[in-house]
Formats: C-alpha cells, sequence, structure tokens
C-alpha cells in the first residue's frame, strides 16, 4: 500500500500537481462508491478522499451535506464502508483518504479506529472538526498504525498557527481555498497565491488546496500558483448524484479526466 506522503513525493520528484477527487460513500449507495473509486483511480486520480457520511457535516456545503444524508437513509455506516474498502483497496493504485468528523472516532476509540481504517486500506485521515491543540493523541497512535494524519489551514490562519500546523501536518497539508464551507464557487480567491507562497515559505511539505474547486480552469489557476495538490469535491459529488447511477459514473469519469489533463498540461 503507497502511503500519502510517498504518492506525493513521487508526484513531485516528477513535477507533476497531484489531482485528488472526493466522493461521500453510500452515496447513492456503497455498490455505486467501489465503482467510482475504482473508476477514478483509473482515469486520473493520484489520491481519492473519501468522505464517511455524518449527521452534521459542519465543513460541508449543501451538496455534500445533501449526499452524507441521502448515504444516512439509506443505512450506510461505518463498519459497511470498511468492508468494502477491504476488498477493493488492493486492486487501487490510489491511496485512500478518509474524511471523518471526531465524534466517530471518539464513539470507536481512537486506537480501534486507526487499526480498523488501516485494515481496510485506508493511507489518510482528514478530521475537519479536530483542532490543532486537540491533535496529539490522534497523531501518536496514527503514526503507530502507518496511518497520516491531515490538517487544514484556513485562510485566516495566523502565521505561528500556519508554522504550526505545517510542522504537525502528515502527507501534506491542506489548505482551505475559502472561508466557510465545501462547495461550488465561480472562482478562486486570488489570496490563496499569497497563502501558498507563506506556505512554502515556512514547510517544505506538500500543499493541497480544496474547498470551492469546480472547474478545470480552476484546478489549472491552483497548479500554476504553486498547489503540489488540487482536492475536488462537490462537483464530483453533484455529478455523481445526478441520473441514473451509470450515468453518475459516466459523468465523474469525463470531468475526472478534464481535471487531470488541466492540472499536467504546460
Amino acid at each position: 500500500m503507497v502511503s500519502v506522503s510517498g504518492c506525493m513525493d513521487a508526484l513531485r520528484d516528477r513535477g507533476q500537481c497531484a489531482l485528488i477527487p472526493f466522493i461521500t460513500a453510500g452515496d447513492p449507495d456503497l455498490e455505486t462508491t467501489a465503482k467510482a473509486l475504482e473508476l477514478l483511480d483509473r482515469s486520473g486520480a493520484d489520491l481519492i478522499e473519501l468522505g464517511v457520511p455524518y449527521s452534521d457535516p459542519l465543513a460541508d456545503g449543501p451538496v455534500i451535506q445533501a449526499a452524507a444524508t441521502r448515504a444516512l437513509e439509506r443505512g450506510t455506516r461505518l463498519e459497511d464502508i470498511l468492508a468494502m474498502l477491504k476488498n477493493l483497496s488492493p486492486r487501487l493504485k490510489s491511496p485512500i483518504i478518509l474524511f471523518t468528523y471526531y465524534n466517530p472516532i471518539l464513539n470507536r476509540g481512537i486506537e480501534a479506529f486507526l487499526q480498523d481504517i488501516a485494515a481496510a486500506g485506508v493511507s489518510g485521515l482528514v478530521v475537519p472538526d479536530l483542532p490543532l491543540e486537540e491533535v496529539e493523541g490522534l497523531l501518536q497512535v496514527a503514526t503507530q498504525v502507518g496511518i497520516e494524519i491531515i490538517l487544514l489551514v484556513a485562510p485566516t490562519s495566523p502565521k505561528a498557527r500556519i508554522e504550526a500546523i505545517a510542522q504537525h501536518s502528515q502527507g501534506f497539508i491542506y489548505l482551505v481555498s475559502v472561508t466557510g464551507v465545501t462547495g461550488i464557487r465561480t472562482e478562486i480567491q486570488s489570496r490563496v497565491q499569497d497563502l501558498l507562497t507563506e506556505l512554502h515559505g515556512v514547510t517544505d511539505k506538500p500543499i493541497g488546496v480544496g474547498f470551492g474547486i469546480s472547474q478545470a480552469s480552476q484546478a489549472k489557476q491552483v497548479r500554476e500558483w504553486g498547489a503540489d495538490a488540487v482536492i475536488v469535491g462537490s462537483a464530483f459529488v453533484k455529478r455523481l448524484a445526478e441520473g441514473s447511477p451509470d450515468q453518475g459514473l459516466q459523468a465523474i469519469e469525463t470531468f475526472c479526466r478534464s481535471l487531470k489533463a488541466a492540472v499536467t498540461e504546460s
């Protein structure tokens, strides 16, 4: 199993920007989720972020909130997601990054949760509601089981906090491009370029930019600004939810290939 940092380092050595699609597990169903993961894996994704549906997704915009609600209404549970991943992950070349809020981790127990997701083939973990001040306990156990914890930097973070987050984040640093929740936006704030410059000035770790990127032109812009990875969520989730499952799969395949071309073309 390739680690998040190993994948990112290999891409940087080749001068390439990583493409990281996000989808919500269980929307419209777990069978389609498994097909989507395989499809993204062979359509240009370098890593894949998989959201665990949660009843109170504070960092997510309306598209991903609706997907999580649909998945929960269908009875999707963490056990089902991990069982699906355990069967599927050996066939994927893209490392899987799990996106989940902290309550499900606490409910299961930190050590048990991390051991279970590692056994299912997960390589990285994003916990958007876990502040830096409380991350140490999770980091210690994650290091023991081989899970990399990816921390988020907000556009409003002061320099001292940016430096501390950069020091602790593993795999890469997740730069949030907007103040607010995830969602499709028509343009990326120019402040992102300044933040990328600031981050590259305090760390040599890769930096991924997410929240709000929904078009190939935006992905290309962020790459040109210096991002090591482009993370796209709501635009994938929206396409996968439209029409029949087969139509959704076809739509995300086409979209993934267009994004990959945008982040690799000179």
